[in-house]
C-alpha cells in the first residue's frame, strides 16, 4: 500500500493555503488509530495541473470567492467523475459567506444545479471506522459570531453511488489547527471524525 498523502488543492482565486498545522495533526491521528500508511509531508497541487489526479484524497478550504478557471474546473470534474475524493471546508462556517456562496454555484457549473446534497446522518461515513451520529460539532459554530448555526449535516455530491466531494460549513479546518502535541488536553480528540473521512475516501 503506497503511503497517503495529504494533498492540498491550490486554485487561483480566493485564499487556499489556510490552516496550516491541521494536516500534520490529522496525519498523527492516521499513526495513532490506523494501520495506513503515510507520508509525513503535506502535498500542495495546483488544480490545474495533471498531478492532481494523482492522489486519492484532496482537501480544498478558504474564507473568500472560489471561481475555477476552465482548466480547473474541467479537472476538478474529471477528478471526481474517475474516483478522486474532496474534502471541501468553508473557514468561514457561515452558509451565507463568500466562500459558501461561491463554491456551491461552482459545483453547481460544474456537476448540475442539485448535486450538492444534504448526505443522512446515517451515511457509512460517520460509522466507517469511529462511531458518530453525525457530523460532530465544532466550537467555531458554537462562539456567537458567523451565522450562529450548528449546522446538523454535511453536503456532498454523490458519484457512482460514493461520495465524491464532501462539503463542510463547519470549519473542521480551524478546529483541528493545532499542534497534534496539545491533544493531551483535550477529553476527546476531535480529530477522530478527520480519520473517519480519510478511512472512508481510501477504502469506500
Amino acid at each position: 500500500m503506497k503511503p497517503f498523502i495529504f494533498t492540498r488543492i491550490q486554485y487561483t482565486s480566493g485564499d487556499w493555503d489556510t490552516d496550516q498545522r491541521m494536516p500534520s495533526n490529522i496525519l498523527n491521528s492516521l499513526v495513532e488509530y490506523t494501520t495506513i500508511p503515510i507520508d509525513e509531508k503535506e502535498k500542495v497541487v495546483l488544480l490545474s495541473s495533471n498531478e492532481v489526479f494523482k492522489s486519492p484524497f484532496c482537501y480544498l478550504s478558504g474564507h473568500k470567492l472560489v471561481e475555477f478557471s476552465s482548466q480547473e474546473r474541467d479537472h476538478f470534474r474529471k477528478y471526481i467523475e474517475n474516483g478522486g475524493f474532496v474534502f471541501v471546508d468553508d473557514c468561514n462556517h457561515d452558509i451565507d459567506g463568500l466562500f459558501a456562496k461561491s463554491f456551491e454555484q461552482e459545483m453547481a457549473r460544474t456537476f448540475g444545479a442539485n448535486a450538492l446534497q444534504k448526505i443522512p446522518n446515517t451515511h457509512p461515513i460517520y460509522n466507517c471506522f469511529f462511531q458518530f451520529e453525525g457530523p460532530p460539532t465544532t466550537t467555531f459554530e458554537l462562539n456567537g459570531w458567523g451565522d450562529d448555526l450548528v449546522h446538523d449535516y454535511l453536503k456532498a455530491i454523490i458519484i457512482n453511488g460514493r461520495i465524491g466531494v464532501l462539503y463542510s460549513n463547519k470549519d473542521y479546518g480551524c478546529e483541528w489547527d493545532y499542534d497534534f502535541r496539545n491533544k493531551r488536553w483535550l477529553a476527546e480528540d476531535n480529530t477522530k471524525f478527520g480519520v473517519n473521512i480519510i478511512n472512508y475516501a481510501l477504502t469506500i
